[in-house]
């Protein structure tokens, strides 16, 4: 030093050393860092990676504008940024696209931020510059919600710390804010101490080595909180003494985004309960502990009745409402170590495990249907929905996870088929059962497409005249070994099957083809009544298929007839006159099947619109005779006539039901006096052989 020149204070040096450190630390992070005067456009500082980068040196770029820098083109495509800085005092990011003299294309993101005086206006332009190339390319093979969380931040505002040998040297105020930390409390401290204990082998392991690599790691809050992050690690030379530099990246948000896939990978979405994969690994584990130890486990198979009416009738996001709330209650009634899961659907499977007997199995069975039944509040309105329950224990009904879940889905349907409200232990007479159940709906596929089914016709007639005045439809199926079977053999799968539905069409477009057959026969026509499914009555646009069954066979609505229970009218009263209007409108008419069996409201019967009531023969059976019967009958035809209704009756074997019945004023007979089930062209020959006769 010259004598001439003054010493330099302890303040000057401090500045001179902070110079340095930002000018090591400025050239060694992988941003361009610059700063260009505002009014002028014209570069004050620039770091090594930023010169080079335009063909520069540190020296040689300042005082050079950004037109100058980087082409006037490019910089004609920043103006809108730069003049956002210079006259608004904000931040602006973009991203360039740049073509590399060796042709090799880079992504670029580009910071600006503003230097601002006292005044609050803007003074410089800081330019921070990072080549995110890599990350563009890795993005594109990442899976697509790992790359929405996934950030690569630019590393001025990541953290940022050195070390010699372990201990801190050095740290950026982000990664003080990361950690909870002032800067002067960081330096000299151990590297380790601010690393997670269970990635401190790791991450000693890398220091030991002096690998520069990426990899993920978990540092520790001022306030002891765990926060995942990724190490960039480099290793460099500062006044000769060799430095470790780590990027720290903070990656919660992407750790929660892999932690929530793995979440939903294994539970239901709407109800957060454990989904089927889940849940039979779950059993699974349970049976090889249970065999081991000699426990005893129980399965319950759940499924809500009628829940497809809550969709139906009010949508599906009353019908999820329905489902969380159910979801929520199971588990509020189950024991600790048991489990649920929804397997679709309204289907829900209960383990339940440490099982001693019978009793322990049916306190919980007994707190689920007390439970689920209980009305649920969706926007004001009470939705109420019932369990059928079905049972399989281990190792009495299966020793595997799948033959529970068969045996216990087995006796669940066991116990629908006993009505609402009901549980059912799996018995091995279910499996075979179940196994005739599937023979049957294997063939009722091949018998609709080989065309194996015919429709039989069984009159119904006026008691005063024995005129013709219509006929039933009544299904039946010439099997192949078994000859012809009636409707209680197979309709019942077809029901439970989803077949019901197309073999109804084909019933209908037959019944329709046979009224027709009977008008060119010469007879004077008569309606033919078909038997509605539940299934069929319930699918939307319905008086649709109706309308074009009555288009394509060119026949007037007025010649055939819908006949439905009463329960298919109470389940969805709105809905189920909405139908039945629309039929009408068609000319066809309506009879309530089967009446006096069901739960009609009589309060109804002046609502719906109907024509007929026809009489169930339960009660036609115990006619004259029975007290019972012949109140309820007289009770049901004279309430008919009352309401301008028509009022038949089925099952008639004898005359003196005949006599008694015509006396009342019922004005419809059918049964074996009359006549039993015609093939189609019997029917024909009946009609016209007993046209305009009295019977003897």
């Amino acid at each position: 030093m010259s004598a001439l020149t003054p010493p330099l204070s302890d303040e000057q040096r401090q500045a001179l050393q902070e110079a340095a450190r930002f000018r090591l630390l400025a050239d060694n992070v992988p941003v361009l860092i610059a700063q260009f005067e505002v009014s002028s456009n014209r570069c004050q500082y620039a770091n090594r990676r930023y010169a080079e980068t335009f063909g520069f040196t540190p020296e040689s770029v300042l005082g050079k504008t950004f037109a100058e820098i980087i082409g006037a083109e490019a910089a004609a495509l920043i103006e809108p940024a730069v003049a956002r800085v210079a006259e608004q005092g904000r931040a602006a990011t973009y991203e360039r696209t740049v073509v590399r003299p060796d042709g090799q294309t880079h992504h670029l993101e580009v910071n600006l931020l503003p230097h601002l005086d006292e005044q609050g206006c803007a003074v410089a332009c800081f330019v921070l510059i990072t080549d995110i190339s890599k990350h563009r390319r890795t993005e594109a093979a990442l899976r697509e919600s790992e790359a929405r969380l996934e950030k690569f931040l630019l590393a001025s505002v990541e953290g940022i710390v050195f070390h010699h040998q372990g201990h801190i040297t050095d740290a950026n105020p982000p990664l003080c804010a990361l950690t909870g930390y002032r800067r002067d409390e960081l330096i000299g401290r151990f590297v380790l101490d601010f690393v997670a204990p269970e990635e401190r082998e790791q991450v000693q392991a890398v220091m030991r080595d002096g690998r520069e690599l990426r990899y993920d790691s978990a540092i520790l809050h001022r306030d002891g909180t765990r926060i995942p992050v990724e190490l960039i690690v480099r290793t460099l030379v500062r006044d000769g003494v060799t430095l470790r530099m780590n990027i720290v990246r903070d990656i919660r948000d992407r750790v929660a985004a892999q932690a929530r896939i793995r979440h939903l990978a294994h539970h239901d979405p709407l109800t957060g309960l454990m989904n089927r994969a889940a849940f039979m690994e779950r059993l699974q584990h349970s049976l090889q502990r249970a065999g081991r130890g000699e426990e005893r486990l129980a399965l319950l198979f759940i499924d809500l009745n009628n829940f497809k009416r809550v969709n139906d009738s009010l949508g599906h996001l009353k019908g999820d409402q329905v489902l969380v709330t159910v979801a929520e209650r199971l588990r509020a009634c189950l024991r600790g170590g048991d489990r649920v899961g929804r397997f679709g659907g309204d289907e829900f499977v209960v383990l339940l495990d440490g099982v001693r007997g019978h009793g322990d199995v049916l306190a919980v069975v007994h707190a689920v249907l007390s439970v689920v039944e209980v009305p649920v509040d969706t926007d004001g309105r009470a939705l109420s929905v019932t369990p059928s329950i079905g049972i399989a224990l281990y190792p009495e009904h299966g020793t595997d996870a799948h033959a529970l879940l068969q045996h216990a889905d087995t006796a669940m349907y066991e116990a629908k088929a006993r009505g609402e409200r009901q549980f059912q232990f799996f018995h091995p007479e279910m499996a075979q059962t179940a196994y005739a159940d599937l023979v049957i709906e294997s063939q009722l596929r091949e018998a609709l497409a080989r065309g194996e089914f015919e429709l039989y016709f069984q009159p119904q007639v006026e008691p005063e005249t024995g005129r013709l005045v219509g006929a039933e439809a009544l299904i039946r199926w010439r099997h192949p070994e078994r000859g012809l079977l009636t409707p209680d053999t197979f309709i019942a799968v077809a029901e439970r099957h989803l077949l019901m539905v197309p073999l109804s069409q084909w019933v209908l477009r037959q019944a329709a083809e046979q009224a027709r057959a009977v008008q060119r026969a010469g007879l004077p026509p008569v309606p033919i009544a078909v038997n509605l499914s539940h299934l069929e009555f319930r699918i939307d646009g319905f008086a649709d298929t109706v309308a074009r069954v009555i288009a394509d066979t060119g026949i007037p609505g007025a010649w055939l007839q819908m006949e439905l229970t009463e329960r298919m009218l109470m389940d969805d009263i709105q809905g189920a006159t909405a139908t039945l209007q629309a039929l009408r409108r068609l000319g066809v008419s309506i009879a309530v099947d089967d009446f006096g069996t069901g739960h009609t409201a009589l309060a109804h019967l002046t609502q719906l619109p109907l024509d007929k009531l026809k009489i169930d023969q339960s009660f036609v059976a115990g006619l004259p005779h029975d007290r019972g019967a012949m109140a309820v009958t007289r009770a049901i035809v004279h309430m008919a006539q009352d309401l301008g209704l028509r009022v038949g009756a089925e099952g008639v074997r004898h005359r003196a039901q005949w006599e008694q019945l015509q006396v009342w004023g019922c004005h419809e007979l059918q049964g074996e006096l009359v006549s039993p089930p015609l093939s189609a062209s019997d029917f024909l020959a009946w009609a016209q052989a007993h046209s305009g006769r009295i019977p003897s």
